[in-house]
């Protein structure tokens, strides 16, 4: 698939406010087909990307900082309000944090997928414009690239690893009816959404699966290999007894 559709779709598959926070590929790729194209044009609308990019990824890496410790508030709380009891207000209250704790997961992985959409789309326009004007640009450009905040990554990385591991550990299903309790809020939840968080979470993982796995076309370029494990756990269906649903 051609990236500039795939960049399209992945618009289309984030959330709606995040439309234009995407690299203007077609409007360089247009750029470097015109008939004169001059290079300080070019590399000043990419230099205006880039500064699009990092106002964008610290704003959220910010409000996703403050959320991960109003989250881990919440469940403090919780736990020391209930202590060992499990009686069904605490299994209601789980299942609305765990719910909530899924959402935010997915809210994360969509900003790495963000920063690989994005990185990736610098990389290959690139690519065109010095195999089109005979330059060499993008190996000094991507240099540049690797050290902006929209590529840093670590951090997010490191907190959806971390609530994947806080959603088994904390809330681990106690018996055979929390845990249809679970499943049941998680089906609900995605019936509701429909095109919403989850939808859009898979999407990304998928994509980033493409873009990251090996392949003959690996470069110093490239994004490394993701170990997407998760990814398979997420994609398999979720068995509901049908008397939970009824």
């Amino acid at each position: 698939m051609k990236f500039g559709k795939r960049i399209k779709e992945q618009i289309q598959e984030s959330l709606p406010e995040w439309r234009d926070k995407f690299l203007c590929y077609k409007e360089l790729k247009n750029l470097i087909s015109s008939p004169d194209p001059a290079e300080f044009i070019f590399i000043g609308l990419l230099n205006s990307e880039i500064e699009k990019f990092n106002a964008f990824f610290v704003e959220q890496e910010e409000d996703f900082i403050i959320h991960h410790k109003e989250m881990q508030y919440r469940i403090q709380r919780l736990v020391e309000k209930y202590g060992d009891n499990d009686d069904e207000t605490f299994r209601e209250e789980i299942g609305e944090i765990r719910k909530d704790i899924v959402n935010f997961h997915g809210e994360m992985v969509l900003l790495v997928n963000y920063s690989n959409i994005n990185y990736t789309g610098l990389a290959k326009i690139l690519k065109k414009y010095d195999k089109r004007r005979g330059g060499a640009l993008r190996s000094p450009f991507i240099q540049k690239v690797l050290h902006q905040p929209f590529f840093k990554t670590d951090l997010m990385s490191r907190l959806v690893r971390e609530w994947e591991t806080t959603i088994d550990a904390v809330f681990p299903a106690s018996n055979a009816e929390a845990e249809r309790g679970y499943e049941r809020s998680a089906a609900v939840s995605s019936a509701a959404a429909g095109e919403g968080i989850f939808r859009n979470t898979v999407a990304a993982l998928v994509t980033m699966r493409e873009m990251r796995r090996g392949s003959s076309t690996y470069s110093a370029f490239s994004l490394p290999p993701v170990n997407l494990y998760d990814l398979d756990l997420v994609l398999q269906p979720i068995h509901i007894p049908s008397p939970i649903l009824s």
